[in-house]
């Protein structure tokens, strides 16, 4: 429709006489005079209203499908990033309090040899080429660490620091081919020295060749002069095996009390103990476990089996008695069938033939 002055007037007259409809039916109330007209608007475009709302309402529906289905996809995605967050901090929980008891076990030695240690965390291993084994620590020199201190664990001996940086540090591992220690036999106070082998046991020559040693014994540092590298009474290792070289000579072989292949938490002794501890290092003594002793209940019935062969053997002993006792019989000059001439020499005769 073209822009026109009589278009205007007409927008403008349907305009007002829709505010009057709509004035006189909320004045009439449920007696409007519109009652009966909006009931027969009602009547002809309901049916097209609801046929309207049943091509629309799929579309609608479908709409909101796709909106809901995208909400949905978030708070999955959601719930999926806070149960893969509670996994994390559930593992990580895990990891502090088996820390926390290795933690408490290296202080148990430390208190017990009276070491003063700093802790540290491994971070790092060594080359895997050759035969070296080393690992880095997050503890260097601005923690007070220096070279050829000792390092240990709960278990006993890891090794000595062989070169440190500001942050980090460098541990020559127990096992390792180039590390020797001096070593005491506990109790009987033997030294000799022990070198690492790898992933074998390491190898222990005694200062005593003839000295017996058996499976079982452990040892313990012998410490160096200044506790560098080494403090007095951190337990070694277990004596595996002992295998006899020559007449008078042995080598023998320890297990090491740590393991070199599940290090994490470890201490440096950045303070020695002022007495050598001796022995009071080592873990308790395991108790000898008893020999199970078996016990055979014979029955009844094989009792008096047992007894009833025992006095047939008596029957039987009685009857060779009873033979050689009648053989003793014809040797002293009777017949046995009751023969008297057949018997020894007569009276007055010496029985000799002449």
């Amino acid at each position: 429709m073209r822009d026109t002055r009589e278009s205007r007037v007409l927008l403008l007259l349907l305009i007002t006489i829709s505010f009057a409809l709509i004035t006189v039916d909320i004045r009439g109330g449920d007696d409007s005079p519109l009652d009966a007209t909006k009931r027969g608007a009602a009547a002809a475009l309901g049916p097209v209203e609801n046929g309207v709302a049943t091509v629309v309402d799929p579309v609608g529906n479908a709409i909101e499908a796709v909106r809901e289905s995208g909400d949905r996809h978030d708070r999955i995605a959601e719930l999926q990033r806070q149960n893969a967050e509670l996994k994390q901090r559930l593992g990580s929980d895990d990891r502090n309090r088996a820390r926390a008891a290795e933690l408490d076990k290296i202080l148990g030695t430390a208190g017990a040899g009276r070491y003063g240690i700093k802790g540290a965390q491994v971070i790092a291993i060594g080359a895997a080429q050759g035969l070296s084994w080393t690992v880095t620590i997050d503890a260097g020199s601005r923690d007070g660490l220096e070279r050829d201190m000792t390092v240990l664990n709960g278990d006993g001996l890891v090794g000595r620091i062989t070169t440190v940086g500001p942050s980090t540090a460098t541990v020559l591992l127990a096992n390792d081919p180039e590390f020797t220690v001096g070593t005491r036999l506990e109790k009987t106070s033997e030294l000799g020295f022990a070198t690492g082998q790898g992933d074998r046991p390491m190898k222990v020559e005694l200062l005593n060749g003839k000295l017996k040693v058996a499976k079982g014994d452990r040892l313990v540092t012998f410490g160096s002069r200044g506790s560098r590298p080494f403090v007095p009474g951190v337990p070694i290792g277990v004596v595996s095996s002992v295998e006899p070289v020559g007449d008078v000579t042995r080598t023998v072989y320890v297990e090491p009390y740590a393991s070199f292949t599940r290090l994490d938490i470890v201490g440096v002794v950045v303070q020695p103990p002022r007495d050598d501890p001796r022995d009071a290092v080592l873990p308790p003594e395991p108790k000898a476990t008893p020999t199970p002793t078996v016990t055979v209940t014979v029955p009844l019935g094989g009792e008096d089996a047992a007894d009833g062969g025992a006095d047939a053997g008596a029957g039987t002993d009685a009857g060779t008695d009873a033979g050689t006792d009648t053989g003793a019989g014809v040797g002293a000059g009777e017949d046995p069938a009751g023969d008297p001439a057949a018997g020894g020499p007569a009276a007055g005769e010496d029985g000799l033939t002449p």
